[in-house]
């Protein structure tokens, strides 16, 4: 398997587009979302030193419409809103992979990880390069022993805990919270995590698999 993480240019007519270029110190990670027809239901998540303004140009956006916020902090806040789709979920859904969150926006430009098949991964670059889009290919990683380097367990764990931000600077979520995700007491996930991690860096800086 190969996973790689792609910035690409949004359309001039895409809102988040027109918002992160009015407010380029500002980035906006789209946690999650459904298309439904010509609409979406989106989570959003604002991390700027000041959120507010960039907020209220995300609600009073025309294309953004029923916006409730859900958490208003110092530097990061969160909203769940229904936009208008225009172009975002068609790209991402025309690649024959689901889109993985979240996905980052940042001066009217989006970044967001795939992992595919070498031929799924070779097939989405053709397509960009048909397509004549700007784009970028940030990283590639071959992931090839991954499924033999982690158990389904530790895996789990792995994935929660960094979706959740477990492993970011500063820590966005707390040991426990990831055991309540993940249903497990505190010292299983801890112990879990702590295996699962150390196998990680086993594999990745010393070879080992």
């Amino acid at each position: 398997m190969i996973r790689a993480r792609f910035r690409l240019p949004l359309r001039e007519d895409i809102w988040a587009r027109e918002v992160t270029t009015a407010f380029p110190q500002a980035t906006l990670r789209l946690l999650t979302g459904v298309p439904r027809g010509d609409r979406a239901l989106e989570l959003g998540e604002v991390r700027t030193d000041d959120p507010e303004p960039v907020v209220a140009a995300i609600r009073d956006h025309p294309d953004v419409t029923a916006y409730e916020a859900l958490y208003d902090g110092e530097k990061r806040a969160i909203g769940q809103y229904e936009a208008v789709e225009q172009g975002l979920y068609e790209f991402l859904h025309s690649m024959s992979l689901p889109p993985e969150f979240p996905i980052v926006v940042e001066n009217g430009r989006m970044e967001f990880d795939l992992t595919a098949t070498r031929e799924q991964f070779e097939a989405v670059g053709e397509a960009l390069d048909d397509s004549g889009r700007d784009y970028e290919l940030l990283s590639v990683v071959g992931t090839q022993a991954d499924a033999r380097l982690l158990t389904e367990r530790q895996r789990e764990c792995l994935t929660v805990a960094l979706r959740a931000g477990y492993f970011a600077v500063p820590r966005e979520c707390t040991l426990t919270e990831v055991a309540e995700t993940l249903d497990i007491d505190k010292s299983t996930a801890s112990e879990t995590i702590r295996r699962g991690t150390a196998r990680v860096m086993e594999a990745h800086l010393l070879g080992q698999s």
